[in-house]
């Protein structure tokens, strides 16, 4: 019986969890810009052809980013629900947090180059 209540346990776990994601797609503007680029690099692989290891580098970096913007956008409603004024430490955390979304937007963007460049490169040969 335990088994089943663990089974149904995860089952709402995942319920929740695409709850969230569903949320984050339709109230936040810059995850849907970043699913908009993910659909649009998803639609360049399919293109080009790219190897199973650039498909695993690039599916891995489209979750890293959406994943961290889901992140900061949690910790910015966080800060903002404990301290709905302006105040010089929450803006610190929302910095970081907004800081660390563009660390993995940067690194996401050279494995693109690396993936892509080539590709694009023997078009024009």
């Amino acid at each position: 019986m335990s088994f089943i209540k663990f089974i149904i346990g995860r089952l709402k776990a995942v319920r929740y969890a695409f709850k969230g994601v569903f949320l984050l797609l339709r109230t936040e503007a810059s995850l849907q810009v970043q699913a908009a680029i993910a659909l649009f690099m998803t639609i360049a692989g399919c293109y080009f052809g790219i190897t199973a290891t650039e498909w695993i580098a690039q599916t891995f970096c489209i979750g890293l980013v959406m994943g961290m913007e889901g992140m900061n956008t949690t910790a910015e409603a966080i800060a903002d629900f404990i301290h709905p004024d302006f105040h010089k430490k929450i803006g610190h955390i929302k910095d970081i947090a907004a800081g660390a979304v563009v660390i993995t937007a940067i690194a996401s963007c050279i494995v693109g180059l690396i993936i892509y460049v080539p590709y694009i490169q023997a078009l024009f040969e």
